[in-house]
């Protein structure tokens, strides 16, 4: 019988034991909603979004205020340091006074049983004050104290919606209470007592008298001088709730999306961010004038590669629609931003040199017909001249040359996912905003570029960029460096005294402004526009935008330049000095450079020729010369006041076979035709012009056999063709003769 007894005491004490063992959930608060706390990266909160039960209640925090810990738990638990989790002084004194008063007036709890009844949320009862000891002495053994001390804080209530001490700290000081004084402690360590029954908006003389008795309490024990206890007794209680701190709102709501309910320290440096808000603010106020309503912002540090700013949208506090678009991760046609990144990439394949001439003619791309900005044409223009200006046509022709799948493969690489299409469902509009890209993702690609040039940054997350040689890169920098567009910009209202790689873009039909610029320290991107997609009729990236850019620049800590590439990072080669071109046996100057490794694959200058030149009577000679095809020639001669003219005599023509004297400029071979009718009624005549290299050549034109007439000088001609295909004919006086095919609808 006695062996019986023992083994069941044993089977009693054993079971006791693993369930005193095992008593405990993984973790306690498992179950709780917490709001996403977003911090910048010295643990300042930008902002807060409130838990799903409707509670501000901040995940733990990794320690607690000295003088909150020292007030708590003289107030709460004064043997707290040395009990094992339960005082069964506490609770006799507190069965006394019960029974004394005939109601409950105190429930004896030490600071680790209100652990866990706060993570139990069970009725008080005394079977439940039992189970709550139970576990408290559990906690104790699996906690240390300040554990136990930072559960308490985070869950205890301190009125209305507010639970934890960090929500109560935002919501009743304003700030993470690193500079608590010993009154605002003493508050907080009574509220939290009976947040019901004392609250800061009523019984506040209850209050007072609370948080003064702690304070005198505080003093008698020696934990604050007589003077601190006086002064801090004469401050006055803390008043109404603030607002939590919305920095970065768009920032703030993206983190929530991403990781809700987690306390989530972000690279964003708040002093950066509070200035960069303030001056998209005020530009935000300035441009909604001229009906430009949203901007976004964003600065990324290029070592780190980390976003140290962003503004998702400015002027938060100007009620209108589209206020919380987060524009700067919205997809947006990408205007003309991507045109650096198209002349790298063909630098660094050897299809460009900086100043190989690219054609700025009229051309139709089988119906894609790009015009630049002002309308006008070069001829031939440099490539890192048609990257400054950010001419259209030069571009699209390099795009061809370079390849659409090819350049579109290129960006997804590089991290603009926003570029969703199979790369063959993009054409050449693809360098002129045929693409939506997203400002984040766009400036982020342009400090890679800076990091990659300057070796600096992780590794591996540079090691699968597509832009990598040095020369290519340095190039593109100083291109972008010298930018000057001729669209308007008022560059008073963009003055900085930076050397910054940038560049402008506008979207097709106004809608969308853009500004990137790069320094070896920083990358900074602006859009402006309206978050709805509709246009305003001055914006561009050059008036909007980049004035922008620059006054967050002038935000930042000074900036250098880009040190010069070695020469082992390139190769040196003889251009044509020109064309640009690797220089061919006809280029008579040339210049030496150092250009990428795989320019050796580029072709040589296809401009400069052998050809014969009048002397004496019947007498010829051979000469090296520039020479451009009739369109390229015919435009830049004009602004080339010193470029020789490549008219010939019949003869010298009849020697040059393998040269071409004419050229149509418009329309282009297979071009399709629409010939609007007129208010009365009559068909518009088709307005025909044609390039050829004799400025005072005649010649003469046909519509399919039917002779139209001459022209000389200047070759345009009014032709009114029929429905249907014509073939439309020129042929000059010395027999030289082309034709295209066209289409009239």
């Amino acid at each position: 019988m006695r062996r019986t007894v023992k083994y069941a005491v044993a089977m009693a004490a054993g079971a006791l034991l693993l369930l005193w063992l095992f008593c405990l959930p993984r973790n306690l608060f498992g179950d709780t909603p917490y709001s996403t706390v977003v911090t910048d990266r010295n643990g300042h909160l930008l902002g807060a979004r409130i838990a799903d039960d409707g509670q501000w209640r901040f995940p733990p925090a990794d320690s607690l205020p000295e003088k909150f810990v020292r007030a708590l738990v003289e107030f709460e638990d004064r043997t707290f340091y040395r009990h094992i989790g339960v005082s069964p002084k506490a609770l006799v004194r507190a069965a006394v006074q019960n029974i004394q008063g005939g109601r409950v007036v105190s429930g004896g709890s030490t600071l680790t049983m209100q652990v866990i009844r706060l993570s139990r949320r069970k009725p008080r009862t005394i079977w439940q004050k039992m189970v709550e000891i139970f576990m408290a002495t559990r906690l104790e053994v699996r906690c240390s104290k300040e554990e136990i001390l930072r559960l308490y804080a985070a869950h205890a209530p301190f009125g209305g919606n507010v639970v934890g001490l960090d929500a109560a700290l935002w919501r009743y000081l304003g700030n993470d209470g690193s500079e608590l004084s010993w009154a605002e402690a003493a508050t907080l360590a009574v509220l939290q007592n009976a947040p019901s029954s004392i609250h800061l908006a009523r019984n506040r003389k209850a209050l007072l008298a609370k948080r003064n008795r702690l304070l005198r309490r505080l003093c008698e024990r020696g934990y604050i001088s007589e003077s601190e206890c006086e002064l801090s007794v004469e401050e006055p209680l803390i008043g109404e709730p603030y607002p939590m701190p919305q920095y970065t709102p768009h920032w703030v709501e993206n983190c929530n999306a991403v990781r809700h309910g987690e306390r989530i320290r972000t690279p964003i440096d708040l002093p950066l961010q509070k200035r960069l808000e303030e001056v998209a603010a005020r530009w935000g106020q300035e441009l909604s004038a001229e009906g430009v309503n949203d901007l976004a912002a964003v600065v990324v540090e290029v070592k780190s590669g980390e976003t140290v700013a962003y503004c998702g949208n400015s002027d938060m506090a100007r009620e209108r629609e589209g206020k919380w678009v987060d524009i700067a991760r919205a997809p947006r046609s990408s205007g003309s931003i991507l045109k650096p990144l198209l002349y790298c990439a063909a630098l660094q394949e050897g299809i460009l040199l900086p100043q190989m001439l690219l054609p700025d003619i009229p051309t139709d791309f089988g119906g894609f017909a790009p015009k630049n900005f002002d309308g006008t044409f070069a001829g031939a223009v440099p490539a890192d001249e048609a990257l400054s200006l950010s001419l259209n046509v030069p571009n699209v022709h390099l795009l061809k040359a370079y390849g659409t799948m090819r350049f579109a493969s290129l960006l997804k690489n590089a991290g603009l996912s926003s570029l969703d299409k199979a790369n063959d469902r993009y054409g050449l509009s693809l360098i002129l905003g045929g693409a939506e890209v997203r400002l984040l993702d766009i400036v982020q690609l342009y400090a890679n570029m800076a990091a990659i040039y300057q070796g600096v940054g992780d590794t591996v997350r540079l090691a699968h960029f597509p832009l990598a040689d040095r020369m290519a890169l340095y190039a593109t920098f100083e291109a972008m460096r010298n930018v000057n567009r001729p669209d308007q910009m008022d560059w008073r209202r963009a003055t900085s005294t930076r050397q910054i790689a940038w560049k402008t873009g506008t979207s097709y039909g106004s809608r969308d402004g853009w500004a990137i610029g790069v320094t070896p320290e920083y990358a900074v991107g602006v859009w402006a526009g309206n978050a709805d997609g509709s246009a305003a009729s001055d914006l561009t990236g050059a008036r909007t935008a980049g004035p922008v850019m620059f006054d967050i620049f002038n935000l930042l800590p000074p900036t250098g330049w880009f040190a010069e590439p070695d020469a082992t990072d390139g190769i040196t080669v003889t251009l044509c000095r020109h064309s640009g071109y690797i220089a061919g046996r006809n280029c008579t100057e040339t210049v030496q450079a150092v250009a990428p490794k795989n320019v050796l694959k580029s072709r040589s200058c296809p401009y400069c020729q052998e050809m014969f030149v009048a002397g004496d009577v019947d007498v010829y000679g051979i000469e090296r010369r520039f020479v451009l095809p009739p369109v390229m020639e015919h435009y830049y001669r004009q602004t080339h006041s010193s470029y020789q003219t490549t008219a010939l005599s019949l003869a010298q023509t009849a020697a040059r076979v393998d040269v071409q004297l004419m050229h149509f400029i418009y329309p282009t071979d297979g071009c399709v035709v629409s010939l609007p009718v007129q208010s009365d009624g009559t068909v518009a005549a088709l307005n025909c012009s044609v390039a050829h290299s004799d400025p005072a050549a005649e010649i003469f034109w046909h519509l399919d056999n039917s002779y139209l007439g001459s022209t000389k000088d200047i070759h345009q001609f009014a032709v009114q063709p029929s429905p249907g295909y014509h073939t439309l004919t020129v042929v000059d006086t010395s027999g030289n003769s082309i034709s295209v095919d066209i289409v009239v609808v």
